[in-house]
């Protein structure tokens, strides 16, 4: 769940000591037994053969997007989860797992939320399962509570979620037609800690990550749909998510994603930095995409030569640098306030990440102005690309939401590619027949 603050890195895992989207620890554990579940059946509710015959040819699943960049801070989408379903707000996030839901078990430390807390089946997922072996990342975790499996997840700004996995039905309209009542995989989480718990309009996290525990991965190993995630962000709001194939992938710039970051939808090879087309001499660089951040984040030395560029470039131009406006680090006022980034688009020039990979041709993927700056709310242009090397980072780079706007964004573990192109977001889906 993404702040609109700058300072807060939220969702940021990729750290050698956390290079999962958790870390597990046993200091909580003895409150493992004090969990309590619904009473409700949990009696299956997994696809007929018949049914997953059809779907094996190749179907998706399309969920509107809602949120902004600023000065929301995030995007999210609605899930109708349980039995009977109930809507519940989750924030999307490609560089975690883990989905799930602030919980009823009773819940020690739960923020308020938009929906009533999540009410768990009984339907616990073992502590020995696949599933819970995947979160832990080893073969020597604990298990005080053979019958449950305990997780503790932590993000870069200390946010964090206790709880059990556990399985549940999610009621999902397939572009196809097909309305199926899918039993997943989710978390209940009955003890968060909050950086600013006065704040926090969603119900829990959607991850769309690479692991086994991820609705794409669920959704693909139960033969729904491809192991394809993607989404397309509008700057003016809004956007969609999609799993399966709902692309035309002919129409897609791609390169190799990484295979050894197992756990981000990382690039396989490194990047070049170019500003307005031209070379910086900036390179090596090793960049993630990920929804779980608002802004873009690069190294120290991109940052600064970055600055350095945009500083030069604004010379003898009528923009000035507002140090009253506390909304990011870098901010310039015009005359008059702005309105939109349009106004202002003229006087910044595009920046370009371009990617090889084992010497074969380059992917560019192009960054124009209005994906790298915001219009504050006292009307000045503010840098968003942000000095990651200032918030631990170290010299990877991240590709946040602000930099994928109005780009369609297909993440295919299948083939183990990131590919992109130029779309319009405001227009979701319908059917299958309607490619992007």
């Amino acid at each position: 769940m993404k702040s609109a603050n700058w300072g807060l890195l939220l969702l940021l895992l990729f750290f050698t000591t956390s290079t999962s989207s958790a870390w597990f620890g046993t200091k909580h554990k003895s409150s493992a037994g004090r969990f309590r579940s619904d009473e409700a059946s949990s009696s299956s509710s997994s696809p007929s053969p018949f049914l997953l015959n059809r779907f094996r040819s190749g179907s998706a699943v399309v969920f509107p997007v809602h949120g902004n960049v600023y000065p929301v801070g995030f995007y999210n989408v609605t899930l109708n989860i349980g039995q009977p379903p109930r809507p519940y707000f989750l924030d999307i996030d490609t560089g975690s797992d883990l989905t799930w839901l602030q919980c009823d078990a009773p819940c020690s430390r739960c923020s308020q939320t938009p929906h009533p807390l999540y009410r768990p089946s009984n339907d616990l997922v073992p502590c020995r399962h696949a599933l819970c072996a995947s979160l832990h990342h080893n073969d020597n975790y604990d298990c005080e509570v053979p019958h449950q499996c305990d997780y503790e997840v932590e993000y870069a700004d200390h946010y964090s979620s206790l709880g059990v996995l556990l399985h549940d039905v999610y009621t999902l309209n397939f572009t196809n037609g097909v309305q199926l009542k899918v039993r997943m995989a989710l978390g209940c989480g009955y003890d968060q800690i909050f950086p600013d718990p006065s704040h926090h309009p969603l119900d829990g996290m959607l991850g769309l990550g690479r692991g086994k525990t991820s609705l794409t991965s669920q959704l693909n190993s139960q033969g729904l749909a491809r192991n394809v995630v993607g989404h397309c962000l509008s700057a003016q709001g809004g956007g969609y998510i999609f799993f399966g194939e709902v692309y035309d992938s002919s129409r897609l710039t791609w390169t190799p994603m990484s295979s050894r970051d197992y756990k981000h939808y990382s690039a396989a090879g490194a990047a070049e930095l170019l500003f307005g087309g031209k070379r910086t001499g900036v390179g090596n660089l090793h960049a993630i995409f990920d929804t779980g951040s608002s802004y873009t984040y690069f190294n120290s030395n991109a940052y600064q030569l970055l600055i350095s560029w945009l500083r030069k470039e604004s010379g003898g131009k009528p923009l000035k640098e507002a140090q009253g406006d506390q909304t990011l680090p870098l901010c310039w006022h015009g005359k008059r306030p702005f309105k939109s980034i349009y106004e202002v688009r003229k006087y910044f020039k595009p920046i370009t990440l371009s990617f090889s990979s084992n010497g074969r041709s380059k992917a560019q993927f192009e960054i124009p102005p209005e994906g790298y700056l915001i219009i504050s709310n006292m009307g000045n242009v503010c840098l968003g690309i942000l000095n990651g090397s200032e918030v631990g980072m170290g010299d990877l780079n991240l590709i946040g939401d602000i930099s994928m706007l109005n780009k369609v964004m297909v993440f295919d573990n299948d083939k183990q590619l990131i590919g992109w192109t130029s779309a319009d977001c405001d227009r979701v889906p319908k059917s299958r027949d309607v490619s992007i």
